[in-house]
């Protein structure tokens, strides 16, 4: 029954061949680049449930795949723990700085919350410039480790499979979110916050809860893109980096979840072939294919091939007749 639920529409065959396709991703790209896609997934897939499920527009979620990435960098080097404790580790740090970030920005909805959330991200990423004695500066956090007793995690293929089940674990959390009690509250936010107000829920407190658990999930991917690249940069922290990701969710289809997944492996996948063919405008290619995106298909490539197969099965499915046993029925009603 929890396989069904977590397939969602499509089943229970869509969500084995979603897993199938996950455990075969390594052996059909180069691995690292398949590890980036499970991260910038994850992170499509948080900011989704911030954009699509609470309507709230952030450009600012750099900071907290950024001051993960750092975090998970710093943690890993000074302690030798596991990889996956430090990831936590950092993406707890990027929840306690949802906090104060939400505390301030939930209150502006709109265009406004959306300006908010990158002015608190360019004073992240300025800290994080100057800052240099901890985050290296231009120069980075480097040779950041990734252990995990048992493996050698200095094989790509052994890490991707390491990294697997955290971000699995991550975005059935995002999942249940959505189809929670709180995640209903959260829409009902969305679609009318007076009325909402009206049954006593607080509007902000639910933002801010919904705005803390993307950060969260954020703060996993980048802490995992972190170790998988060994190496934490400014780039982590700009403002461009929340701009890639909200492209991956429109791509998808926003409020679809599954869409921010399809999104991510697309615009990732796109980039990496662009850079071997030795293309060096990506930009202007994955622009264009994002404007054709928006114009042709509004719903994003998930959401439109999610709403033409529904069309297809109502066509295809014909009701029954309802029968009824006449032998029921008086007979002085019978035809």
């Amino acid at each position: 029954m929890i396989l069904r639920r977590l397939a969602g529409a499509g089943g229970l065959p869509l969500l084995v061949l979603a897993l199938g396709f996950a455990l075969a991703l390594p052996w059909l790209l180069y691995p690292p680049v398949a590890t980036d896609i499970l991260c910038w997934a994850l992170f499509a897939v948080a900011l989704d449930l911030l954009i699509g499920y609470a309507g709230l527009l952030s450009f600012g979620h750099a900071a907290f795949w950024g001051s993960s990435a750092y975090a998970t960098g710093l943690i890993a080097i000074h302690t030798g723990l596991p990889f996956p404790v430090a990831v936590l580790g950092g993406a707890v740090l990027a929840a306690v700085l949802a906090l104060p970030i939400g505390f301030l920005a939930v209150r502006r909805t709109g265009i406004y919350f959306a300006m908010v959330t990158l002015a608190f991200a360019q004073l992240v990423y300025f800290t994080a410039n100057q800052w240099k004695d901890v985050t290296g500066g231009e120069n980075g956090l480097q040779a950041i480790p990734r252990k995990l007793p048992g493996l050698d995690l200095d094989d790509a293929f052994t890490f991707y499979y390491a990294a697997l089940p955290l971000v699995l674990a991550a975005l059935f959390a995002a999942w249940r979110t959505v189809r929670s009690p709180f995640g209903r509250v959260v829409t009902a936010v969305r679609d009318n916050p007076d009325r909402t107000r009206a049954l006593g829920y607080s509007a902000d407190r639910y933002r801010l809860a919904a705005f803390t658990g993307s950060a969260f999930l954020t703060g996993v991917a980048g802490g995992l893109y972190a170790i998988n690249h060994r190496f934490a940069s400014l780039q982590e922290v700009y403002w461009t980096t929340s701009g890639k990701a909200v492209v991956m969710v429109l791509l998808g289809g926003i409020g679809t979840l599954w869409g921010a997944v399809v999104g991510a492996a697309a615009l990732v996948r796109l980039e990496d072939w662009l850079a071997t063919a030795g293309f060096e405008q990506t930009q202007v290619v994955t622009g264009t294919v994002f404007i054709a995106v928006v114009l042709l298909v509004r719903r994003g490539l998930w959401g439109t091939a999610a709403a033409l197969a529904r069309r297809a099965m109502e066509k295809t499915s014909t009701p029954r007749a309802e029968l009824v046993d006449d032998t029921s029925i008086p007979r002085k009603l019978r035809a």
